[in-house]
């Protein structure tokens, strides 16, 4: 792998970067510059909350944990209710009808004897990385990682193929979409075209070879892999099979893009996320040690399937050099990415960019923006800012010369 300016062997000689990171040098929480960034006194990671009256929000701690399985207590987790439903496994059924030759109704002991498949996928807010936090002062500038870009965590679900069911039931030849429904106070629906359900779509009992958490969706869920995660509904209890797409309360009021000023257009059903990454250490909210050797690393994802190439720039974009994916690389998932870097104690304002198997790129803000008929100034403007759906945009991360570390999406 090539570094920007320097190899990784070049490095190793380099006796004063790595006498500062025997030390201790490296990243360290805000306001805290003794204590290195890590758990290295075995803290466990802190998952922000946010709750309203009607809205129940986790964020993940993207920047306090390695790999790419996000374990399970801090996958993130947006609740479109006040409260958790309970609800007894041995009486939750599934109920598929519709559309189809038999109408089945499924236990959870049921499903468990068909046949599984388990898989790693990452889930995502649609809303995740909200250009709302970007631009609502400078008091959000410093604001951890976890509460731009924290709705999105990977697990390993295991569960049982949409394709099984679909094919026990029949599915007659014009239900090419489903209303997927779940079990909670609000009864939280979604859409879904049945070719997406028939191709990797499973019902998930599981999580990370443990059965779902209440905030996961037990006892079962619906995963929609590369798709943006309201279609994965909690709490599934029933799956009608329909002959068109159906607005539900939340795709009409949560996922329509309308723009008055362009004529009352509107963007609509969203579906698979492009590529995308985030540099989580050094990121917002943390602190460079001294000036010398520090390593990127940060995680990529598609919908659109495995990440091919990751590349990070240290000055705003300008030049860029290919990183180093980590083993292993699924798809439609999480995949951790480090680069070697030599920081010199200056200005710097470092990025990443994803390519997946598609040979799609992430985007800058700036080529979003156009793409979307959005100018800059009204991303800025303090009230009416557009709606930011499903946002790849690259992420830049200011270090400042006294190491500490700021958004830079508006610097």
């Amino acid at each position: 792998m090539k570094s920007n300016g320097s190899s990784r062997r070049g490095f190793l000689t380099q006796t004063a970067a790595l006498a500062g990171v025997a030390a201790g040098a490296g990243l360290a929480a805000k306001g805290s510059p003794a204590k290195a960034q890590g758990n290295v006194h075995n803290e466990p990671p802190k998952r922000g909350a946010r709750y309203t009256i009607d809205h129940m929000t986790h964020y993940t701690p993207l920047h306090e944990y390695n790999g790419v399985i996000t374990p399970s207590r801090l996958h993130f987790m947006q609740q479109h209710t006040s409260e958790f439903p309970e609800i007894e496994a041995d009486h939750h059924t599934l109920s598929i009808y519709g559309l189809v030759d038999r109408p089945l109704r499924f236990t959870v002991a049921d499903l468990k004897r068909l046949p599984s498949v388990s898989r790693v996928h990452f889930l995502e807010c649609h809303a995740n990385s909200s250009l709302a936090i970007h631009t609502q002062g400078n008091e959000n500038m410093g604001l951890p990682v976890q509460y731009i870009h924290g709705m999105t965590s990977c697990s390993e679900w295991t569960g049982v193929p949409v394709s099984v069911l679909l094919r026990e039931a029949g599915v007659k030849s014009n239900g090419t979409w489903m209303v997927n429904e779940g079990g909670d106070a609000c009864n939280f629906s979604h859409t879904l075209p049945t070719a997406k359900a028939m191709e990797d779509s499973f019902v998930a009992y599981a999580q990370n070879g443990d059965p779902l958490r209440v905030e996961q969706g037990f006892p079962i869920r619906l995963i929609v892999p590369g798709w943006e995660a309201p279609f994965s509904v909690k709490y599934l209890k029933n799956m009608k099979v329909v002959d068109q797409p159906y607005h539900a309360w939340n795709e009409s009021m949560n996922h329509s893009v309308a723009r008055p000023d362009l004529g009352g257009k509107v963007r609509w059903y969203h579906f698979q996320f492009g590529p995308k990454s985030v540099i989580t250490r050094p990121s917002a909210g943390l602190h460079m040690g001294s000036k010398g050797y520090a390593q990127i690393t940060g995680i990529a994802w598609s919908g659109g399937g495995k990440i091919t190439k990751i590349e990070i720039s240290a000055d705003g974009g300008k030049n860029w050099r290919e990183g180093k994916l980590q083993d292993p690389v699924h798809t439609k998932a999480h995949t951790r990415f480090t680069f070697d870097w030599d920081w010199n104690g200056q200005e710097a304002v470092i990025q990443s960019r994803a390519t997946d198997e598609t040979g799609e790129i992430q985007p800058t803000l700036q080529d979003l923006s156009k793409h979307w008929g959005i100018t800059m100034d009204e991303w800025r403007q303090k009230d009416n800012k557009p709606r930011a759906i499903h946002m790849n945009a690259q992420q830049p991360w200011k270090v400042n010369k006294d190491g500490s570390i700021s958004d830079a999406m508006f610097a």
